[in-house]
């Protein structure tokens, strides 16, 4: 069972360590470590929206997000930023991410979504398409295209890159770039869980940058 300790305006929190030292030349051949990850995530992503088909005639009758279905799509949320802060999305951790759904405490990328008693039956009719939509043309320009549950091509991967290549040759991750992709992770996976139905509170156009949630009392190490 997920728990959170947070505020109402602040139901998505995401948290991660950047390891210190990292591989110089690791992050070349992480997008072919990764590729068990991948074909997973394929089928955990169709499971997702299915499940999220599901969950939307719920709150649509109910009011209420079946918390089963709730801990699984926070499982695979939770799945696929590990996948992406190891990989393509941070390259914050050479540390290989587990196979699992659940919270992974110990590992040094975190997603935690409260869970919601009760959603409102009306905006679940409008909130992931219509009022999500500014939210999506920002965040296309962060991600550029989608593949396989997670991002490619736009200013994270660029910037992750950039870190690379400055790790490559300095044995350093710069930590103002690691501050700012956290950031702009932070912003997308608020969207993910407002669009996936998960929380009724509109995301901020607001970049928090860093690796630890604005107002968090989480001790990361």
């Amino acid at each position: 069972m997920t728990t959170l300790a947070g505020t109402p305006d602040r139901p998505v929190r995401v948290n991660a360590v950047l390891d210190v030292p990292l591989s110089r030349w690791l992050w070349l051949v992480k997008w072919i470590l990764a590729i068990p990850h991948y074909v997973v995530l394929l089928f955990l992503w169709m499971a997702f929206t299915v499940v999220s088909g599901i969950a939307f005639f719920s709150i649509l009758f109910t009011g209420r997000y079946p918390r089963s279905l709730f801990d699984f799509n926070l499982g695979v949320l939770r799945w696929s930023w590990r996948v992406a802060y190891y990989s393509y999305g941070a390259l914050g951790t050479d540390r290989y991410p587990p196979f699992s759904l659940g919270e992974e405490r110990d590992y040094p990328a975190r997603l935690d979504i409260a869970y919601p008693e009760r959603l409102s039956r009306g905006l679940v009719l409008v909130k992931w398409w219509l009022l999500a939509i500014p939210h999506y043309i920002v965040i296309g320009f962060f991600l550029g295209g989608y593949h396989l549950g997670w991002w490619y091509g736009g200013l994270v991967a660029v910037l992750a890159m950039i870190a690379a290549v400055t790790l490559a040759f300095t044995e350093k991750y710069p930590r103002g770039l690691f501050d700012l992709i956290l950031g702009l992770n932070r912003w997308v996976l608020r969207v993910a869980a407002y669009a996936a139905l998960m929380t009724d509170t509109y995301p901020p156009f607001r970049l928090d940058m860093g690796g630890v949630e604005p107002g968090s009392s989480e001790e990361l190490s």
